[in-house]
């Protein structure tokens, strides 16, 4: 039953840390009873085939792409150009050219219908794309050179990785961790991997604000190629720490944040160090996420409960993810889905953020431009 807002507030007070309370106590460490009613989520679907092939779109352009272009017979017209922050290029006598998001076809007819009031003669003119910098993948996490690199050509997940240098260590059995092709993945210490190992089966990509289900324990580990997509523009890719003792609070909480675990940690305390729930939240469906991506536990725990004393507090293990929703979520694999995109997401943009000012380097070597 969820416990009204108002009846809430008032046993937080002493227990939760809640907007609007004078004090801001948190719980005491306690060892609490431990996740009882777990359910096993039934493996990810297998990739889409499409995944697994280049994209056929044809390449537009973008801030930072520079281009080659000349009017036909006029040596006189001939420069290189860069596509400015605005998406314009500054070319010949011309105030100025949006080109942002058109092929270069597309770049060729407007260049050629602009220039046209200018010259007495139909201009015949030629564009070749010379560099790329505007499409972009990230890749983060325990990589040996993780940060943002140029997608200039057909890229799949092991080519960025080993652009990035490789992943900086695997757990698993001692010596180098070799990818399909004999590429070498990170050197991997005896005894099961160093305390900056990369934990594997918390590593993921997101596309378009959703989680891609690949098993990068497959990929790596094992050679599996059905699990080596392409990347699109914009792809984030991130390895985490393999013994980060964290535990992640998100939802509708005042401060959705990573926590440390010393000592023991349990439901309610993780809620309140996350500053306490929001208002409306929906306490008594708060969801314990434990296990890799591909393959997650779910249980739902009572916080409301909980706060009350009619139920014991949860301890909670390192890696899991406490979720606190706002409504009821009736399907367990479509409120496991929420949990994880909004995991991913968060995980990102803290990532991302400490990653944006850093250098840009170049994945790929071609791009589909067309005729």
């Amino acid at each position: 039953m969820n416990l009204p807002l108002s009846s809430f507030a008032a046993l937080s007070c002493a227990t939760l840390l809640l907007a609007g309370c004078q004090t801001t106590p948190v719980p005491t460490a306690r060892v609490g009873a431990p996740v009882t009613g777990l359910v096993s989520l039934a493996p990810a679907a297998p990739l889409d085939p499409a995944l697994l092939q280049p994209a056929t779109a044809l390449f537009r352009i973008g801030p930072g792409d520079t281009l080659d272009i000349e009017v036909m017979g006029r040596d006189d017209t001939r420069a290189s150009v860069t596509v400015g922050p605005d998406g314009k290029i500054y070319y010949y006598i011309l105030n100025g050219l949006d080109v942002w998001g058109l092929t270069l076809t597309e770049t060729r007819q407007r260049l050629g219908h602009e220039l046209q009031q200018f010259l007495r003669e139909k201009p015949v003119v030629a564009v070749s794309l010379r560099t790329v910098a505007s499409q972009r993948v990230w890749v983060l996490g325990r990589i040996n050179a993780p940060g943002v690199y140029v997608l200039s050509g057909p890229t799949t997940l092991l080519d960025a990785i080993a652009q990035g240098g490789g992943v900086a260590a695997v757990r698993g059995s001692a010596g180098a961790v070799i990818a399909p092709g004999g590429r070498g993945f990170g050197a991997e210490p005896s005894g099961g991997g160093g305390p900056e190992a990369a934990d594997l089966s918390r590593a993921f990509v997101i596309r378009q604000g959703k989680i891609l289900p690949i098993d990068f324990r497959k990929l790596l580990r094992d050679g599996d190629l059905s699990q080596n997509i392409y990347l699109q523009p914009d792809d984030f890719i991130f390895l985490p720490a393999q013994r980060g003792a964290e535990v992640h609070v998100l939802g509708a909480v005042t401060r959705p944040q990573s926590q440390k675990i010393s000592g023991a940690l349990t439901v309610a305390r993780a809620v309140a160090l996350a500053g306490g729930t929001a208002p409306n939240a929906f306490i008594s469906n708060v969801a314990v996420l434990r296990g890799s991506l591909t393959q997650p536990q779910i249980a739902i725990v009572d916080l409301g409960a909980i706060v009350s004393g009619r139920t014991p507090d949860v301890r909670l293990e390192r890696g899991d993810i406490v979720y606190v929703p706002y409504t009821p979520y009736r399907t367990l694999t479509r409120y496991a889905d929420l949990i994880l995109d909004s995991f991913a997401r968060t995980i990102g943009v803290n990532a991302g953020a400490k990653a944006a000012g850093g250098e840009v380097a170049s994945v790929g070597v071609n791009v589909t431009v067309g005729p």
